[in-house]
């Protein structure tokens, strides 16, 4: 059942220093009842993320097997039940991270010319690489949404002194860059990102909230209730589903933060980050399921990891350093442990597409909806190779991509050509971006 009366897609639930956003609904514009009305419309919005972990993979325990088909290596088996969803690239490189004249380097070139293909200046103060793709398409796109891209990570960004071999800690911290000496500091604490996504700025009301432990839908009940009177049977079912959803995020936040000020209950603790990398990771990942979910924003960047970052992970028996392990030498316990930690990195990738698959929308799910990159800027980290990258996407992009498959390229493919035609798909076409030399033609059904 839809009600006569329509609600504007732009519509959010405020009170007390709050702006909620809302998922697409049936009673919304015109052009939204008629997406509701046709599975096959394309008129969704498409969804971008960019997943970067550090320090390379196994490469023969990563990598699909050979041929068009898609075949999941060892390492992915986790993404096994979403494989029909799944594309794999393989002969991508970034040639402007190898070191050329500039020596070592590696972890800083892999990080900054993840998603921007350009040379970084190596130099611990003035900064240069290039506008990072997300950017390139948050520049087009972003207007049509409340912000117009959000960038997470799990460990916080250093953008001043040296963090590897005389290059800066921005370009090991950040792959997200606005303009070629600006990166786009990535938020680690969920609180803040959350405030993000639904606060209005109001730091006092903010705090009035925050005083009265106030959920962000109690703030936004009257709202609610008066929106309630205008929807439909399937509407009120998504609402509460959304609702159901934001709260148990709010809970786990709050279960993080009551961690934090055990010890030390007299002092007030600033809002923090949780100290384990499985549920700080998921939060974030709940966090861009929820922007994506609202239109908060269709451009989200998500660092599991600094370029170079050598955070142990003794949860999957793993106690040495992950940048450390990275330089195995062969060595069969370092190679199994790095294998470990890749599969338990693509552990935290499911767990992503996963939720973006529970959200219905027309048509489809919102990860059908989406275009998802996953990946590092470093193949064998042993030898710090730059190429055959290990590359995932996942999403239709609004059929946009013909997924299950495996797209083999010539060896020394610009990366950058993927950027162009992720470009294109979300609306955000470029003449170039790094040192592209064409478009990724094999990636798109047209």
């Amino acid at each position: 059942m839809i009600h006569n009366q329509q609600i504007n897609r732009r519509i959010m639930l405020r009170g007390l220093g709050v702006a909620m956003g809302l998922p697409l609904l049936e009673a919304m514009t015109p052009m939204a009842r008629s997406v509701m009305a046709s599975p096959s419309s394309k008129t969704m919005p498409t969804r971008m993320a960019c997943v970067f972990f550090p320090n390379g993979v196994i490469v023969p325990k990563w990598q699909p097997a050979k041929g068009p088909e898609l075949v999941l290596g060892e390492s992915l088996q986790a993404l096994q039940p979403l494989k029909h969803k799944l594309t794999m690239v393989s002969g991508l490189a970034l040639d402007n991270g190898r070191a050329k004249k500039d020596g070592a380097g590696d972890h800083a070139r892999a990080g900054s010319t993840f998603l921007t293909a350009a040379r970084p200046v190596k130099t611990s103060t003035d900064i240069k690489v290039g506008v990072s793709v997300d950017q390139l398409a948050a520049q087009q796109i972003g207007q049509e949404t409340r912000l117009a891209s959000i960038e997470l990570g799990v460990l916080g960004s250093r953008n001043a002194g040296s963090c590897d071999s005389g290059y800066s800690c921005a370009y090991s911290s950040n792959v997200s860059w606005r303009s070629e000496n600006q990166p786009a500091a990535k938020e680690t604490v969920p609180r803040l990102a959350f405030e993000r996504l639904f606060g209005t700025g109001d730091n006092a009301a903010t705090r009035e909230r925050d005083f009265y432990r106030k959920s962000i839908l109690d703030v936004v009940a009257q709202d609610a209730r008066k929106l309630d009177k205008k929807l439909g049977t399937t509407d009120r079912r998504k609402i509460d589903e959304y609702f159901t959803g934001v709260r148990e995020l709010e809970r786990r936040i709050e279960m993080t933060e009551a961690e934090d000020r055990k010890g030390v209950p007299d002092l007030e603790l600033p809002h923090g980050r949780p100290k384990q990398f499985v549920e700080h990771a998921d939060l974030m990942s709940d966090l861009m399921v929820v922007a994506f979910q609202t239109d908060a924003t269709r451009v989200a960047t998500f660092m599991l990891d600094n370029a170079g970052g050598n955070r142990s992970y003794p949860d999957i028996g793993v106690n040495d350093g992950h940048h450390q392990i990275s330089h195995h030498s062969n060595h069969e316990g370092k190679v199994a442990n790095l294998q470990k930690i890749d599969a338990h990195l693509a552990e935290r990738l499911a767990y992503f597409l996963q939720k973006l698959d529970s959200v219905q929308e027309a048509g489809g799910t919102l990860l059908d909806h989406s275009m998802v990159l996953y990946g590092s800027g470093l193949s064998d980290g042993n030898r710090h190779r730059h190429e055959d990258l290990p590359i995932v996407i996942a999403g239709g992009a609004r059929g946009r991509i013909k997924t299950n498959r495996h797209i083999e390229l010539g060896e020394e493919t610009p990366m950058a050509n993927l950027f162009m035609s992720m470009l294109d798909i979300v609306g955000a076409p470029v003449e170039s971006i790094g040192d592209s030399t064409g478009r990724l033609d094999q990636l798109t059904t047209s």
